[in-house]
């Protein structure tokens, strides 16, 4: 049996992934509506697919636990996903400060 804490490192780690994933997906060449696009859509598909695991990780919680395990870490998992599409987005783009 899963416990919310589990549900919630579990969701900040699909945060982590989904902005690596994402700044390694978004190109200079992009313009902006291009990258929100791609960086949003990676971000959804990625919480759908939290949203699936962690109901199948509560099945044995009771009702309320499960109903908070379904959007419990969002913010986490939104706020590591920005920083770590910027950090991996700008280590791939940055130019050579010293030549």
């Amino acid at each position: 049996m899963a416990t919310p804490e589990k549900i919630y490192f579990m969701r900040v780690a699909l945060g982590v992934i989904g902005g690596i994933i994402a700044g390694f997906a978004i190109a200079p060449e992009f313009d902006h509506g291009t990258s929100v696009g791609i960086a949003l859509a990676i971000a959804v598909a990625l919480f759908g697919v939290s949203i699936g695991v962690s109901r199948s990780m509560s099945k044995g919680l009771s009702k309320e636990l499960r109903k908070k395990a379904g959007y419990d870490g969002l913010v986490p998992f939104i706020f590591m996903n920005i920083v770590f599409m910027v950090l991996v987005y700008t280590a791939l783009h940055q130019p050579p400060i010293l030549r």
